[in-house]
């Protein structure tokens, strides 16, 4: 009765490709972190997988699939914690790979890594990979922080390895008890897609004649969501004091207003909205000529996995200013490609603001320096090479052990758009 409402409304499968390879499912809980996942899937693809990508439904999730080239199959799954909710994705997860029998899943974010890893393992799936793109629980107290921890060993516990994209991020996995430090890896020096070097590059752009904005002012930019764990309430108090010492400077918001739990006040969305000097973009397809209108980039968030906007702007050659916290505090070689400043304190931004847009030759420096660091370790090139050679030794190593599905998850023929139909 439970499975058969489960699977009623099963979705369809949108199929972009017909790659005969080994068979990966990626799994993510929101349309929106497809984001995340620009060339990697291709990557996968163009390596011999066949690549299926789940998540809620969404238009990004659609366009994703399109340009990456693979398939796509919108399945609902509750970014919050909702019980019901959660056992009826957990149902159609497990249902679903039933019918997939993929070879490899690679799970992400806190609610589809749970359910995804899971259900791949009641469904026999032989190799299984959680991917940590950071850890939610950092920000959060009391019962739910405990509840996010634990929901975080369960998924490592389901999985076979654990990537983590970055150093600490992984040390403080390892610290918490998410997982032993034997299943916790990191490839290369991090990041989980690495960056496009040709696209982000120095160059000419024409955002600032768009946005009205002098060629010589300074700008401050920002590059992500707008919500509360970016730091953004910070950064606006920070931007009046810089607007104090350098009454010409603009503040660049390249992003949307997240409506998640750390949901920026309607107070600070105003403040947003409505100063004269902050220009604040919304969704951006393309951002590579937004950076390039930047004098540097400051990301003042709370936790991150591995913040890749950080390498775009150092790309860019732009310097950037994060903080200390888990994952931002590897994406800049301090004082060199940028600068750390401890999380939640506005005068630390304006201050190391200050300091960058009042020495432009430092920022020169910094910049030339940062493009050149991200050429030698985050090329995506290389980067998501590390991931195809990885699930490759991944998969020939399970094919050694002999690992054997149960019965139950060689029930069903191939999933196809016919099959999937016939789901629901």
């Amino acid at each position: 009765m439970f499975l058969s409402e489960a699977t009623r409304s099963f979705p369809k499968l949108h199929s972009h490709s017909t790659q005969p390879g080994p068979h990966i499912v990626v799994g993510i809980t929101h349309a929106q972190t497809c984001l995340t996942l620009t060339g990697r899937l291709r990557a996968l693809r163009e390596a011999g997988f066949r690549v299926t990508l789940v998540s809620s439904p969404g238009e990004l999730l659609d366009r994703t699939a399109a340009r990456e080239g693979v398939e796509s199959i919108g399945l609902p799954i509750r970014r919050d914690i909702a019980p019901v909710a959660d056992l009826v994705s957990l149902a159609r997860l497990w249902w679903l790979l039933l019918r997939l029998k993929p070879d490899l899943t690679e799970f992400s974010t806190p609610k589809a890594g749970l359910l995804g890893t899971l259900a791949a393992m009641l469904a026999g799936v032989p190799a299984r990979v959680y991917m940590l793109r950071g850890l939610k629980l950092e920000t959060s107290l009391g019962i739910k922080r405990s509840t996010l921890l634990a929901a975080e060993k369960m998924a490592s516990a389901c999985a076979q390895a654990v990537l983590c994209n970055s150093d600490s991020l992984r040390a403080e996995a390892r610290a918490l008890g998410v997982a032993p430090a034997t299943k916790l890896h990191l490839l290369g020096e991090g990041s989980s897609n690495g960056v496009d070097v040709d696209r982000f590059s120095p160059g000419p752009s024409d955002v600032r004649d768009r946005l009205g904005i002098a060629r010589d002012a300074p700008v401050v930019g920002f590059v992500g969501r707008l919500t509360r764990d970016k730091g953004l309430p910070e950064l606006i108090d920070a931007f009046d004091t810089i607007l104090q010492a350098e009454p010409e400077a603009h503040l660049l918001l390249v992003g949307f207003f997240d409506a998640s739990e750390d949901a920026l006040s309607a107070g600070v969305r105003a403040r947003i909205l409505s100063h004269p000097r902050i220009h604040c973009t919304g969704f951006v397809d393309d951002t590579a000529p937004y950076f390039r209108a930047m004098d540097l980039m400051v990301l003042p968030t709370w936790r991150e996995g591995f913040p890749n906007v950080v390498l775009e702007a150092a790309a860019t050659g732009i310097p950037a200013i994060t903080t200390l916290c888990t994952g931002s505090r590897d994406s800049v070689v301090p004082e060199v490609t940028g600068l750390l400043i401890p999380p939640g304190y506005p005068e630390a931004i304006s201050e190391a603001v200050l300091t960058l847009l009042r020495n432009p030759a430092r920022r020169w420096r910094m910049g030339k320096a940062a493009r050149a660091w991200v050429l030698e370790n985050y090329d995506d090139r290389r980067v998501l090479g590390l991931a195809v050679d990885y699930y490759k030794s991944l998969l020939a190593s399970t094919a050694a052990g002999k690992t054997r599905r149960p019965a139950a998850s060689r029930i069903g023929p191939p999933l196809d758009p016919e099959s999937v139909d016939a789901l629901r």
